[in-house]
């Protein structure tokens, strides 16, 4: 089960992996990396608010609940930037793929109780902030045009940071009492 759970968010995240190589090819517009920014905040949102419900042990609850006020903080402030620069998020492949993997991943971890959730939920937490990362680094930062844009991206940036090495550590830890 693990290692189906596993391959599900590989495949999400090569699916992603490989949208944002094609779209670097041909740059995303602002008003594309708006939407890929919304997209990919609301996607950990939703699991973090899953997972505060249905997270067993007491760290994994508290990760969630921090992904879904820190990423709810980045959603906001990457809505007032694009209604101040007048705006319109355009959906595109990544954000497509973004909402389908977040979706894929939903439908997966409402499968799942107790420490196989923890476990599950941790690890695609892991996988995600890895990605969302390589696709900042890669791909946004360097896109954007807009001086603001292009300062919001570089601002979260220690948070997805921070998120992906509070994730490993849960990670670790589960690993190591066998759960």
């Amino acid at each position: 089960m693990r290692t189906i759970c596993h391959t599900a968010a590989v495949a999400m995240l090569a699916m992603l992996s490989a949208s944002v190589y094609a779209q670097q090819q041909a740059a995303p517009t602002d008003a594309q990396i708006a939407a890929i920014v919304v997209t990919a905040n609301q996607v950990d949102i939703d699991a973090g608010k899953l997972a505060t419900g249905r997270a067993h042990a007491k760290d994994v609850k508290q990760f969630a609940k921090l992904m879904v006020q820190d990423h709810t903080n980045v959603n906001k402030a990457a809505v007032a930037l694009a209604q101040k620069l007048n705006l319109t998020p355009e959906e595109n492949d990544t954000s497509n793929a973004l909402k389908q993997g977040g979706d894929e991943n939903l439908a997966h971890l409402k499968k799942l109780k107790g420490e196989a959730f923890d476990k599950a939920y941790v690890d695609h937490e892991v996988a995600y902030h890895e990605a969302v990362l390589d696709a900042v680094d890669k791909t946004l930062i360097p896109s954007a045009q807009n001086p603001d844009l292009k300062a919001l991206l570089v601002k979260a940036r220690p948070t997805f940071e921070a998120h992906l090495e509070h994730a490993r550590h849960l990670q670790s830890e589960l690993s190591n009492h066998g759960g």
